[in-house]
C-alpha cells in the first residue's frame, strides 16, 4: 500500500493506517519526549497520551503540515502541561547528582549493577556528553528548549517550528539564537572538554570509574570537541557537540540503561523526585 493510500484511510479514521504512520516516527518522537522529560515512564504515557490524543483529531488534520509535524505538535503541548509544574534546572543539576551518588553507597550499588547487568550498560564518554546535553538545555524556559532541540537535534524546519510552538518566524530566530548563546556559555564556563578551566569533567570521571583500564587521555582525544578546543571558536564547539547529540538515541543507546540511573539520580539530587528508589526502573523498549 503507497502512503498516500495510507494517509487516506489515516483521515478517515482507519486506526491500523494511523498506526503505520505513526510507526515511522515513533523512536523520534520518545527520544524527543525523554529530552524534554528525563523520565522514561513519563515518555511511555505522553507517547501513549500523543497517539490517542492525534487519532481522536485526526479529522481536524488539514494537512498543511506533515503529520510528523502535527503529531510532535500535540506531544509537545502534552509535555508542556506537565512541565510547566516543573521547575528549570540548575546548571550544576549533574553536580548535585554526583554529591548525592558519592554520599549513598546503594546509589553506586545501583550505577554498578545496571554496568554489569544490562545490555545497555556500557559507559562511554560520548552518551555522557549527551546526558549532559539534556540537563544543560533543561536550564533553558520550555519554549527555548523546545526550539533549541527540534531544530538543532531532530533537523525540524524553522517554518515547521513556528507550526508547533505557534510562534512567529522571527519569534523562533530569537528563541535559537538565545538559547545557543545560553548554551555556549554554560558550556564554555562549564565543560573540561572545551575549556581546561571548566569545572565539569565528570564524563572523564565516570569513564575512570567503569573503564578503568582504558586510557582515559586516549578517549578524550577521540572526541571531535577536544580536538577541534584548541581552536576555541565557541560557535563551532557547540555545533560539534550538537552533532554528536544528535547521533545519539538516549533511549537505545549501548549505554542507554546506566545513563538513564544517572539521570534518575540528579533528578532526585536536584528535588524533582523525593526518593530515588521509590522511581520505577522501567527499561526502553
Amino acid at each position: 500500500m503507497e502512503r498516500e493510500e495510507i494517509l487516506k484511510k489515516t483521515l478517515t479514521g482507519d486506526i491500523v493506517a494511523f498506526q503505520m504512520l505513526f510507526a515511522e516516527f515513533q523512536n523520534q518522537l520518545k527520544s524527543y519526549l525523554y529530552r524534554l522529560l528525563t523520565d522514561r515512564n513519563e515518555v511511555d504515557d505522553l507517547t501513549h497520551d500523543t497517539f490517542i490524543r492525534a487519532f481522536d483529531k485526526i479529522s481536524t488534520f488539514n494537512q498543511d503540515s506533515s503529520l510528523k509535524t502535527w503529531v510532535f505538535k500535540i506531544a509537545t503541548n502534552l509535555a508542556y502541561d506537565h512541565l510547566r509544574k516543573s521547575k528549570r534546572w540548575p546548571a550544576d543539576a549533574q553536580d548535585q547528582g554526583a554529591v548525592l551518588a558519592i554520599g549513598s553507597e546503594d546509589i553506586q550499588q545501583s550505577f554498578g549493577t545496571v554496568h554489569q547487568t544490562s545490555s545497555a550498560g556500557a559507559y562511554e564518554m560520548k552518551e555522557h556528553i549527551d546526558f549532559c546535553f539534556t540537563c544543560i538545555s533543561k536550564t533553558l524556559p520550555i519554549e527555548n528548549q523546545v526550539a533549541l532541540i527540534l531544530k538543532d537535534i531532530y533537523d525540524f524546519q524553522t517554518k515547521e517550528i513556528c507550526l508547533i510552538l505557534e510562534k512567529t518566524e522571527g519569534v523562533v530566530k530569537h528563541l535559537l539564537n538565545l538559547s545557543r548563546d545560553t548554551l555556549t556559555n554554560v558550556f564554555d564556563h562549564r565543560c573540561a572538554l572545551v575549556n581546561k578551566n571548566g569545572v565539569c569533567d565528570q564524563c572523564s570521571q565516570l569513564n575512570g570509574i567503569f573503564n578503568p583500564k582504558q586510557d582515559q587521555q586516549e578517549q578524550r582525544m577521540k572526541l571531535e570537541l577536544v580536538k577541534e578546543s584548541n581552536k576555541f571558536n565557541r560557535a563551532e564547539l557547540f555545533i560539534l557537540r550538537t552533532k554528536l547529540v544528535k547521533a545519539i538515541d538516549p533511549l537505545h543507546s549501548s549505554g542507554a540503561d546506566l545513563q538513564d540511573i544517572i539521570m534518575r539520580c540528579t533528578r532526585t539530587a536536584i528535588g524533582q523526585v523525593d526518593n530515588f528508589f521509590d522511581q520505577n526502573r522501567n527499561k526502553a523498549d
